[in-house]
């Protein structure tokens, strides 16, 4: 008996369909993936910007640090 019978075969046929064929939900998901892993690089690339100044919020705080 072989390592891979006809079986196995049309199992990983089946399961690569559903994941990477027609125009189902899992394919549509797959997309989604690689658009947001492809985002993700380009964000990485591009040169780090310097962070926004924050604004306080309000908070009263006192010069040694407590709040009232």
């Amino acid at each position: 008996m072989g390592a891979l019978s006809i079986w196995h075969v049309l199992i990983m046929a089946t399961v690569a369909l559903l994941l990477f064929g027609g125009r189902g939900k899992v394919s549509d998901l797959m997309g989604d993936v690689a658009k947001g892993i492809r985002s993700f690089r380009t964000g990485l690339n591009d040169p780090e910007q310097p962070p926004a100044p924050r604004h306080n919020g309000g908070s009263k705080a006192l010069a040694d640090g407590t709040d009232r």
